[in-house]
């Protein structure tokens, strides 16, 4: 990216040679802390966790910088009229300083959609502030506010213009730190946060906006049973949960197995809408009343039993082993091989599994392997396999699946279930004896449903934060894309799924920009996607190894390719049928 800098006529950046500049900055910035620490004991303000995609769909995540000493935030404004020359400053600075030290990028306190935010050019990333909720709890006031963030403690070390003041901040993290936040008033154009003034006027209703948003997104899990650490089953609860609530939903963490809502589309992946949770914090913010409805809508809902058969009894019922969950610690993954006593092949048209336990089953594969193949089949040696993938189980929905009309997936006679678990463990112990229902059909030429793994071999070095990897494979014949399923470790950062055709012209077909080890679902496109013979599928991401990723169990640790869990993997599943 290159950053042009510009000097326009309401700019406070002087023109001094670099070395010059950096002298002075120092003296500046002595003063100037100085100054502030004689009016009050040192402390920097705190900030919450927040997390936001930009404009180019990158995943940002205030915590998961801790490789750098600051994040460096500017609002965006393009209804403001000093808005070229704050950004010219802000570019500048960012020139100036950009490096291992500091991130910089832009927040969109407009409230902008990406198409929009796209055809700004503004060189920088802006994120996309859905609902300007991040933009609220900051506390930004104008456009071309700037806000220097502390990753690792969450914390404020600057708020102002793009002007001398911030640099000497900057100057100063990377030399002897700044120990109280430094304010400078703004001048810039007011941030107008029309919804917040509305809900705090009118806070939303309890009964008829807050609980149908829980019991739509959250209450599958977060019952008496499920699989959430607490059930969200009465306004109590809601309430007493609430500040939780707003910080998962603030950083992303909750809903989980969020996806790119600008590259297609999957019923299987969990989209919460901006206005839901603008509603939802708008709420919380406003003290969570509990409004004047004498009914509870939460303490009425029923959630779905999941222990019938959708498709009505299966033909065939395959029950995994018994397996023991401790109440404590971390499991690895559970195998199963089960054996078929089928006598010809069968054609699978439809399958449900129903958790034995629900409230520790974190998810469930299951492929179709020969006599001779463990869960991996192939995968051990090969980067690039087509294989034979059932389905696979996610926490709070129901787990069934009927394939597209004309197509199965077939398992040969002499074949086997593969089935791989994962559980978590809640404080109780457990035992899970998941079932698992297959519904055959007789319909003649069927299409075989298959799935195309295609992986990447590396080295992944220690303290890498943002290891790029791709991996490609070509089409011999026209097929049908119906699904995709990323998988990595613990490092794993993000995946984007791609087709280019023969004639070079690529379209995104699906994005995971927050990769998470703890959920992995294969996300069934709402669109199948036709792809033509002599494309490439593609699958782009990377890998964290950083003290920045949450999950990394240790950032100095070299990590080599892999199938187990202390390794690392890159693979992504391109589930298909022949046209």
């Amino acid at each position: 990216m290159e950053l042009k800098r510009k000097q326009s006529a309401s700019s406070n950046v002087i023109p001094l040679g670099s070395k010059c500049r950096k002298y002075l900055l120092q003296i500046i910035s002595g003063l100037l802390l100085s100054a502030f620490s004689a009016l009050a004991p040192a402390a920097l303000d705190r900030v919450g966790d927040f997390a936001l995609l930009d404009n180019a769909g990158t995943f940002h995540q205030l915590s998961r910088y801790q490789h750098r000493k600051a994040l460096v935030l500017m609002a965006y404004s393009d209804e403001c009229a000093t808005m070229d020359a704050l950004l010219d400053n802000f570019k500048g600075i960012a020139l100036e300083y950009a490096g291992n030290d500091f991130e910089f990028l832009l927040i969109d306190s407009q409230d902008l959609n990406r198409p929009q935010l796209s055809g700004l050019g503004t060189e920088l990333p802006i994120l996309e502030d859905d609902g300007q909720l991040v933009s609220e709890t900051l506390n930004i006031e104008n456009a071309g506010d700037v806000l220097v963030l502390n990753p690792e403690r969450l914390s404020l070390f600057y708020k102002g213009q793009p002007s001398q003041e911030l640099e000497s901040v900057l100057t100063s993290i990377t030399g002897e730190g700044v120990s109280d936040t430094i304010r400078q008033s703004g001048a810039g154009c007011a941030i107008d946060y029309q919804m917040k003034e509305l809900h705090s006027e009118s806070p939303p209703d309890f009964a008829s906006e807050i609980a149908p948003i829980i019991i739509e997104n959250c209450a599958d899990c977060h019952r008496q049973g499920g699989v959430g650490p607490f059930a969200l089953d009465s306004y109590i609860m809601v309430l007493g949960w609430s500040p939780m609530i707003k910080e998962v939903l603030l950083n992303k963490r909750m809903p989980p197995t969020q996806v790119d809502p600008y590259i297609g589309h999957s019923e299987s992946a969990r989209y919460l809408d901006p206005n839901d949770v603008q509603t939802l914090v708008h709420w919380i913010n406003n003290r969570a009343p509990r409004g004047d409805s004498e009914v509870d809508p939460l303490e009425v809902f029923a959630a779905q039993d999941r222990s019938e058969w959708v498709y009505g009894e299966p033909d065939f019922i395959v029950t995994g082993s018994r397996n023991e969950i401790p109440s404590t610690g971390v499991m690895d993954y559970v195998y199963d091989n089960v054996e078929l006593p089928f006598t010809e092949d069968k054609w699978l048209r439809a399958i449900q599994y129903i958790a034995g336990e629900e409230s520790v089953l974190h998810h469930l594969v299951t492929f179709v392997t020969a006599p001779d193949e463990d869960f991996w089949g192939d995968e051990r040696i090969s980067e690039s396999v087509t294989r034979r993938f059932v389905g696979s189980y996610l926490p709070g929905k129901t787990n069934a699946i009927e394939f597209d009309e004309g197509t199965g997936v077939l398992v040969p006679q002499g074949h086997r279930l593969s089935m791989q678990f994962h559980y978590v463990t809640n404080g109780q112990s457990a035992v899970d004896e998941t079932q698992f229902g297959l519904y055959f059909s007789d319909e003649p030429n069927l299409k075989e449903r298959l799935t195309h793994a295609v992986a990447s071999r590396f080295l992944l070095p220690p303290n890498a934060n943002d290891f790029e990897l791709q991996a490609e494979q070509q089409v011999e014949q026209d097929i049908i894309v119906t699904g995709v399923r990323a998988r990595m470790n613990f490092r794993g950062k993000r995946m984007k799924f791609v087709v280019e055709n023969p004639e070079g012209q690529t379209r995104e077909l699906f994005s995971v920009p927050a990769y998470n080890y703890g959920w992995q679902p294969d996300y069934l496109l709402d669109e199948a996607e036709p792809v033509a013979a002599g494309s490439t599928l593609r699958v782009i991401g990377a890998f964290d190894n950083s003290i920045s990723n949450p999950s990394n169990p240790d950032p100095d640790k070299e990590v080599t390719f892999g199938l187990e869990s202390w390794e690392e993997m890159f693979t992504g599943y391109f589930t298909f049928y022949n046209q």
